[in-house]
Formats: structure tokens, C-alpha cells, sequence
């Protein structure tokens, strides 16, 4: 995050895009700051039984191309700064690529990109979170419920898909021109790369 406060101090307007579980305290954060923010929570509309298919073998899949023309419908180079949170961890594994290719896509040259990732000592039962900008270099982490709730039999619980290691996540973000690894606590990576 304190990478990124030198951005939000701009002068001139910043177009954002949070791809988490949505945060009025964010869309505050920057509309107060004269910025633009597109909030959009990838992980719930990943969700949506329209996007389910049929492969080749009649397995039930993902449609990718479906998923990405109705959630990242953005002009290409349109984007200065995206909050990816801790989205890959738990979105379906058919999903992960498509998406970060279509977010380079989306963001402005030399644009920068911030994932959070888990470590392996998170456990399968690790939280996915919903993150909060209070400051210019403070996030509240609020925990999503991850059980099963018995009230919402229909409701999935987001659980903790893959844990990607350091190549995993190089590899994930091979076209950006640079990333840079930070370890935090609650056994989870920052990772901020650049466009």
C-alpha cells in the first residue's frame, strides 16, 4: 500500500478499479480524493449459473470468454491503479488467467496492479476478505463468512481454491514489465506490478 499512496495523491484524476468484494468505504476513499473507482466483485459474479457449460468430455465448465465480456467490459489502457485483493486464491482456477490477461489489457502503461496472495501456512479454511482504504496507507481486512451457513443452504462458501507460489505468481503476471513481492502478516503476499 505505501507504494500506492504516491498515486493517490495525485493531482490530476486517477480511474481505479477494485475487482473485490465491494466497499463503500473505498468508493468514499477516492471519489473524495477527486478520482474515478469502478467496483466490481469478480468472485460473485463468477458465481452466476448462466456462465456454466458443457466441455467436450460433457463436463461442467466455466465459460471464460462469457465471464470476461460481461465483467471486464472496460476500454483497453483505461485504468491507472486495480485492486485484484486476494481474488485469485479463490476464484475458479478456468477464471485466474483469462482475467489478469484482460486486466493488462484494461490498464494505462505503467499502470500498477495490487494482489494479495495466501501463503501455504494460511490452511484451507484461510478467510477471504473484504479490504477497506481508511488512509492512505491502511486497510481494515474484514472477514467474509467462509463457513456454511445453515439459514443459506443455496449460498456456496468461498473457500481457498490454490495457494500460488512465488513462480506461480510470476508466471501469472509474465506480460507486466515489473512485480515486486512483499511479505505481510496474516500469511499473506503483497504483490504489486506494474503495467
Amino acid at each position: 500500500m505505501t507504494e500506492l499512496t504516491r498515486l493517490f495523491k495525485s493531482e490530476d484524476p486517477l480511474c481505479v478499479l477494485d475487482i473485490g468484494a465491494t466497499s463503500a468505504s473505498n468508493i468514499r476513499f477516492f471519489t473524495e480524493k477527486g478520482h474515478r473507482i469502478y467496483s466490481q466483485d469478480l468472485l460473485e459474479a463468477s458465481t452466476d449459473s448462466e456462465l456454466l457449460t458443457k466441455d467436450d468430455q460433457g463436463n461442467a465448465v466455466l465459460n471464460s470468454k462469457k465471464f470476461i465480456e460481461e465483467n471486464l467490459a472496460y476500454p483497453n489502457g483505461h485504468f491507472d491503479i486495480v485492486f485484484c485483493w486476494n481474488l485469485a486464491d479463490y476464484m475458479d482456477e478456468s477464471l485466474v488467467k483469462p482475467v489478469i490477461a484482460r486486466l493488462w489489457s484494461v490498464m494505462k502503461p505503467g499502470g500498477m496492479l495490487l494482489a494479495f496472495f495466501h501463503t501455504r501456512e494460511a490452511g484451507p479454511d484461510a478467510p477471504y476478505y473484504r479490504y477497506h482504504l481508511t488512509a492512505t496507507d491502511i486497510l481494515e481486512m474484514h472477514a467474509i463468512n467462509t463457513k456454511k451457513d445453515p439459514r443459506a443452504p443455496s449460498v456456496k462458501p468461498l473457500t481457498l481454491q490454490r495457494v500460488f507460489n512465488n513462480r506461480h505468481i510470476e508466471n501469472l503476471f509474465r506480460d507486466f514489465a515489473s512485480i515486486k513481492f512483499f511479505l505481510s502478516r496474516d500469511n499473506i503476499r503483497e504483490v504489486l506490478v506494474v503495467r
